[in-house]
């Protein structure tokens, strides 16, 4: 039920990968729709079925929008700083960068607040909230910053763990709670990503500077996806303060 629950809560991302493999394979470079542009036109039908179907509400929809603007605004200047590119050309683009990449971003967003819900998880003891907004602040500044500033990532890195250490993440996979320290889930959810984004250079949707094509994405990006994780993870409490409590609790047993 576990493992059921969680693929029906990344049900975007699995779509949204599965169209990455997709297109690569199929797709001609003298047809008429450029294959970038197919892929942000697939995204937003698929966001637009999921709001028909109540698969996601208007509040999570306006939160994984502001992950689209933000993920764009850092795609743009990560591709002027050399750091990636986009070998492929398309229409739906700024600044050099295809707008479904914004959506790569979203699939995170769309699966935290589904798999939040799906699971009715429950955050505590969970730390000042004012608090994590300057954690997630400073996390996305630093991916700017780093270029032109000393790199702090070592101490975000620590200050995730001093942060939420004490913080588990109740759940329910069926009838009965568990539980899962924060840092831990925020660990495993970015081999995750990492092994996604492989998907992403392997059908050479996008490319690291100096990337073969089978070479592996660097591992160095776990530690860019676990801090980018608490960034969505703060973005999406935006809407899910519910699920926030300030003392440590032990939900008790219920039905699902």
């Amino acid at each position: 039920m576990f493992v059921l629950k969680q693929g029906w809560a990344a049900l975007f991302g699995i779509l949204f990968l599965l169209a990455l493999i997709v297109t690569r394979a199929i797709w001609q470079p003298d047809w008429w729709l450029a294959r970038y542009d197919a892929l942000f036109l697939f995204a937003i039908a698929i966001q637009a079925l999921f709001l028909w179907l109540g698969l996601e509400d208007w509040a999570e929809a306006r939160v994984i929008a502001l992950f689209h603007l933000t993920g764009t605004v850092m795609e743009v200047f990560k591709l002027a700083q050399g750091s990636w590119d986009y070998p492929e050309a398309g229409f739906f683009e700024i600044g050099g960068v295809p707008l479904f990449s914004g959506f790569m971003y979203g699939c995170v967003g769309s699966f935290m607040a589904r798999v939040i819900r799906g699971f009715h998880m429950i955050f505590a003891p969970y730390p000042p909230f004012w608090v994590t907004l300057l954690l997630a602040g400073a996390i996305y500044a630093n991916f700017f910053t780093h270029h032109f500033l000393p790199d702090i990532r070592w101490a975000l890195f620590a200050a995730t763990v001093l942060l939420f250490w004490r913080t588990r993440i109740w759940f329910y996979p069926g009838a009965h709670p568990y539980w899962m320290p924060l840092p831990v889930a925020a660990f495993l959810s970015a081999i995750f990503l990492w092994i996604a984004e492989n998907v992403g250079t392997f059908t050479r949707t996008w490319v690291y500077a100096g990337q073969g094509s089978l070479d592996l994405v660097s591992l160095g990006k776990l530690g860019s996806w676990y801090l980018l994780l608490y960034v969505s993870f703060v973005t999406v409490t935006l809407v899910l303060r519910d699920h926030l409590s300030p003392q440590p609790v032990r939900p008790g047993s219920r039905e699902i």
